[in-house]
């Protein structure tokens, strides 16, 4: 890689700059933005090689940097790199554009590879990249699921743990589906996992006794941020999905 290439980081985190710049630093000339005007106002003023940036800035945000990118002489390569994982925001994203969409956090190798990818005029397959995309969101959410699982007490060999975690992970796609738990969402499960919708009801039901009955009520409570339910009450089935896909939306 070439000392010359200009590198723009364009984000609202100040920390993220700066890990970016770390990994950077030694073989780049970069620069930083914070907030969309400061990345408007660089790129209009300053060519770049390379441009660093989350969808998600203030003032301008990275689908508009996209559009005054399109009238620049000098176009910088565009390296999306987000927490958000809609297959709208990434495909519309790569649409207008940009080169790379990548998910938070970002590993220096992974970062490099991309940068030397678009340096070098690689070609991008847009349909492997959103599937690649699509499948670290996935394990990413998967983890998030294993992680509270584990803080309330659902032990991972009960039949209910996998069904519940199906659940959560279909009423974060749809939330709608909650409202349809009998109807849509245990038929649904019940057809991945080749069974009926009231052994899933049944099992998802255990898994949930298992935890309160545990008493871990504070960590129960501690997920959630706020005291939801005591050691007497446990909530129904569509209550428990409900409360983790709508922690895990809120957070990203």
């Amino acid at each position: 890689m070439e000392k010359q290439n200009r590198v723009l980081i364009a984000d609202e985190d100040i920390e993220f700059i700066k890990t970016i710049k770390d990994m950077l630093r030694t073989d780049f000339l970069v620069e930083q933005a914070v907030g969309g005007e400061e990345a408007k106002d660089k790129l209009l003023n300053s060519k770049f090689d390379i441009l660093i940036m989350d969808v998600m800035l203030s003032k301008f945000d990275g689908y508009e940097i996209l559009d005054i990118i399109k009238n620049l002489d000098d176009k910088p390569k565009v390296i999306i790199a987000s927490n958000i994982y809609s297959n709208n925001f990434i495909q519309k994203a790569l649409n207008m554009g940009a080169s790379y969409y990548m998910i938070k956090p970002i590993s220096k190798e992974t970062l490099r590879a991309r940068i030397e990818d678009v340096t070098t005029s690689h070609l991008v397959n847009q349909s492997m990249l959103v599937k690649n995309v699509e499948t670290t969101r996935n394990k990413y959410i998967e983890e998030k699921i294993t992680n509270i699982f584990i803080t309330v007490g659902i032990p991972a060999h009960i039949k209910g743990y996998q069904f519940l975690r199906e659940a959560i992970k279909m009423a974060i796609e749809n939330p709608e589906i909650i409202n349809s738990i009998t109807k849509k969402l245990y038929p649904s499960i019940a057809d991945r996992f080749s069974t009926s919708s009231s052994k899933v009801e049944r099992a998802i039901r255990h898994a949930i006794e298992v935890a309160w009955n545990r008493g871990k009520i504070e960590n129960i409570n501690s997920v959630f941020g706020l005291k939801v339910y005591s050691s007497n009450e446990k909530p129904t089935n569509g209550e428990f999905i409900a409360l983790v896909a709508d922690k895990m939306l809120m957070e990203g």
